[in-house]
């Protein structure tokens, strides 16, 4: 476990796993445990979205991969790399074609091992800043290795009736709870307001879109995105790949209690 502080913030980590966000002791994070969802925050890498309809099978450019729901980064452990009173830093690591144990079988998939053909390494950083928490992610992998990435915080609701703030539109949680497991599209918008109780704002850089999920009253999934899954089947998730270039790719998430 490593705890950040800085100032009125205090921010939580648990195997690379965002459990806590607080500021002045008012707790923003979905803490595990409690109806909506197991975890407090995760990955989606190197795809989005589920892949049942499709025989757990995601076409690329090198060969077919298999891959449940969001992908196999998940089921990979992060190693701590450095830490200090403000920032933590940690990665995964992965050869291409390595089979990944997949905790989803067999109960909710009948695939046991899934695999990527790409080697990746996966970096995740959390720093306390004057502006909240910034959360990067860096991405490095062979010239035009394919991927999309969302990441998957949980936010605690604790009002009755909490909105969101996206395109200068006001979306309520029954209008999200009403999409049920598909997930509510923000497409092209890279700041959304939780307006709960006080303000959270979600600023992001290189995702491009958001998607909203929740099925309980008491938490709100608020979920940067490179591409919505659900706009084209299952089987052809891989029109929503980007590719990487030269340098590593680079995305950022910032959770600010005080709005720019």
């Amino acid at each position: 476990m490593v705890t950040l502080k800085y100032g009125r913030a205090e921010a939580t980590v648990i195997s690379g796993e965002l459990t806590a966000y607080k500021v002045d002791d008012h707790e923003y994070i979905h803490q595990k445990g409690s109806p909506g969802w197991r975890n407090s925050d995760t990955e989606m890498f190197p795809i989005i979205g589920p892949t049942a309809d499709a025989g757990y099978q995601v076409q690329t450019p090198r060969d077919v991969a298999i891959q449940d729901q969001h992908g196999l980064l998940r089921e990979m452990k992060y190693d701590l790399v450095s830490h200090t009173a403000v920032k933590a830093l940690f990665i995964k690591r992965y050869i291409a074609n390595t089979r990944i144990a997949n905790s989803k079988y067999p109960d909710k998939s009948s695939k046991e091992m899934l695999f990527w053909p790409y080697d990746f390494a996966f970096s995740k950083r959390y720093q306390l800043t004057d502006e909240g928490l910034e959360i990067g992610f860096h991405i490095a992998a062979p010239r035009d290795s394919p991927f999309m990435l969302g990441y998957h915080p949980a936010f605690k609701l604790h009002s009755d009736n909490p909105v969101v703030v996206a395109n200068k539109k006001t979306i309520t949680l029954d209008e999200i709870l009403a999409v049920g497991s598909r997930a509510y599209q923000v497409a092209n918008c890279e700041k959304i307001i939780l307006k709960d109780v006080g303000e959270l704002q979600i600023r992001t850089e290189g995702f491009g879109h958001f998607m909203l999920w929740t099925e309980v009253p008491n938490m709100l999934c608020i979920e940067p995105i490179t591409f919505y899954p659900y706009a084209v089947p299952q089987t052809n998730l891989h029109e929503g790949f980007q590719f990487t270039k030269e340098a590593p790719v680079e995305f950022k998430v910032i959770l600010s209690t005080t709005p720019n």
